[in-house]
């Protein structure tokens, strides 16, 4: 059995997910925490259907909310709109054309909404 030259380490699942810039547990990343998401308190609400095969998307962004305040409010966007959805990099995504729909949900949790695109 050769020993390795470094002595350390190699592989474990001891932690679970590692964040690529700190090396720490993704429950313990330093990094994450100080990287809040910057709005400029307006929320943009439009729809897309570019690279989604025709079918439209209700975009809402501008949201200046941390991951877990952002997932908790799509959550209840979709319930209001009975349809699915998703947040990517600070955007919540609902399938289908709810722009009137979520704007008013968003005016009654507080959020000063705005109806982008055409």
């Amino acid at each position: 059995m050769k020993s390795s030259s470094s002595g350390g380490l190699v592989y474990s699942t001891d932690g679970g997910r590692m964040c690529p810039e700190c090396r720490r547990p993704l429950a313990e990343c330093a990094c994450r925490t100080k990287s809040m998401p910057v709005g400029d308190g307006v929320v943009r609400v439009s729809r897309q259907t570019k690279g989604r095969g025709g079918k439209s998307v209700t975009l809402v962004k501008g949201l200046a909310l941390d991951s877990a305040a952002l997932a908790l409010l799509a959550k209840q966007l979709r319930t209001a709109c009975g349809s699915g959805g998703t947040v990517k990099d600070g955007v919540i995504e609902v399938q289908g054309d709810h722009c009137e729909r979520i704007m008013s949900e968003l005016k009654k949790h507080g959020h000063d909404a705005k109806r982008s695109g055409g």
